[in-house]
Order: C-alpha cells, then sequence, then structure tokens
C-alpha cells in the first residue's frame, strides 16, 4: 500500500514537473490555417469553464469574413433555456500563418484566439490561449469521437495546458441555424 502511494506521488509529482515545463516554452500554433475552410460553426466540446460561459450548454461559435478582411464571430448558448448570442469581431495577428487571431467582443478587451490543433480536413480544432488558462475543444459537429477527443487532450497537455480543467460541453442538439 505504502509503495502504491508513494508511485503515485511520483508520477503525480513528475506529471506535474512536466506539465510545468511544456507550460514555460512558447505555445506553438499550427502551421497554416486556411482561413475560408476555418469559417463556418464550430461546436464547444470541452473547455476550460470561464465566467462569460457559466451554465451555458450547446454552445457553438459561428465564423464569417467581413468585406475588410476582418472575421464576424458569433457565439451562441443556451442559458436559463433561453437562447444567447453574443457577437464579436476577430484579427488576424499573424498573416504567414493565420493561425494567430485578437478577438474582442467588449471594446477595449482583446483576446488571443491561437489555434493549436487543427484536423487536415478541419473536422475539429483546438484553440487555447498562450498563458493556458484558456482552452477549448471544437468540432464541426456536437459531438467528437471519444478516441479524437483523448488524443487532442493529451497533445494539448503535451503543449503544457492542464487538462485536469477541461469540462466536457452538454450539447444536446443543433443550434447553429437558431
Amino acid at each position: 500500500m505504502k509503495k502504491e502511494i508513494l508511485a503515485t506521488s511520483v508520477a503525480l509529482g513528475l506529471t506535474a514537473l512536466a506539465l510545468h515545463a511544456a507550460a514555460e516554452k512558447p505555445l506553438k500554433t499550427v502551421n497554416f490555417v486556411d482561413i475560408k475552410k476555418y469559417l463556418g460553426t464550430w461546436f464547444e466540446i470541452a473547455a476550460f469553464p470561464q465566467p462569460f460561459e457559466k451554465g451555458c450548454s450547446c454552445t457553438s461559435a459561428t465564423y464569417g469574413l467581413n468585406a475588410d478582411g476582418s472575421v464576424i464571430v458569433k457565439n451562441r448558448c443556451i442559458k436559463d433555456n433561453k437562447l444567447k448570442v453574443t457577437e464579436g469581431k476577430a484579427w488576424i495577428t499573424d498573416k504567414g500563418t493565420n493561425s494567430k487571431l485578437a478577438v474582442q467582443f467588449f471594446w477595449p478587451f482583446k483576446g488571443k484566439y491561437w489555434i493549436i490543433d487543427l484536423a487536415k480536413d478541419y473536422s475539429y480544432a483546438v484553440v487555447g490561449h498562450p498563458n493556458r488558462r484558456y482552452l477549448w475543444i471544437l468540432s464541426r459537429r456536437p459531438t467528437l469521437d471519444d478516441q479524437t477527443y483523448n488524443q487532442l487532450v493529451v497533445r494539448a497537455a503535451n503543449k503544457g495546458f492542464d487538462v485536469r480543467q477541461l469540462v466536457k460541453t452538454e450539447q444536446i442538439g443543433d443550434f447553429s441555424g437558431i
């Protein structure tokens, strides 16, 4: 019993050290994002809890292109049995990769939206912030198979995110057309 406790403690300690070491490195984004392919609706599969999403289910985001090249962002969720819609705007901040954006919902506040993992077919994406306090796992469908989800969680952990904070989002149906 003592050996098991010691082994568990050592494993947790090594995990914490690895997490800390990964979190000290600059956050790497994907090499390139085709913004036109990225546009459309994404469903939140899991995320770090944030005050602005408290009480939300069926969370999704729809992205569209503005004439000036910026991206219109329309976040939706069901909160207190009502549809809640928040609109914002995003700008690409790294034109070489298109993987780093700044998002603004309320002036003058902007947040960093970095695409850190992306399926070749744009069926899933992982978005984070370089401070690693924000993380979203997104899918084009309201569900994501367990194998893919687990792979994305491991890859996010390897990038220094404390994935123990991830909470799966309840997705009852497709509310993207509302």
